[in-house]
């Protein structure tokens, strides 16, 4: 299977933050799926612990692709037809990261591991 990880379950993951859902676990776990971790994500954490709202064992700049390479996640580029597309999501979530994250996920025909509600309204596979 070939998921993409929200922000939130990804960083719980390395944390082993009890609110990951067994599901979302699991599925990591297997290393028959294919991970993604979206650009999007990378950015959106660089931004959180910048602004002091993330704290992390170690700088973003080494802490994400030594995570990514420790558990072989796979990097997912935002490219300018997933931008483009977030236009044409309806306007029921107003994260501007997770709306590109669905639509990563629309157009690659990915999971969305998210324990997000609100994404769950939307067109998209979502596991938790």
């Amino acid at each position: 299977m070939k998921v993409l990880l929200d922000t939130h379950t990804f960083l719980w993951w390395n944390m082993d933050d009890p609110q990951l859902s067994p599901a979302a676990r699991a599925l990591i776990a297997d290393g028959r799926n294919e991970i993604f971790l979206s650009a999007a994500s990378a950015w959106e954490i660089s931004i959180k612990h910048a602004r002091g709202r993330l704290e992390l064992p170690e700088p973003p700049v080494t802490y994400v692709p030594s995570r990514m390479r420790h558990y072989h996640f796979r990097a997912l580029p935002v490219e300018v037809h997933h931008t483009l597309h977030v236009n044409t999501l309806p306007d029921l979530h107003r994260d501007p990261f997770d709306r590109l994250l669905i639509a990563q996920a629309q157009l690659e025909d990915l999971s969305l591991v998210s324990g997000d509600e609100e994404v769950h309204r939307y067109d998209v596979k979502v596991i938790w």
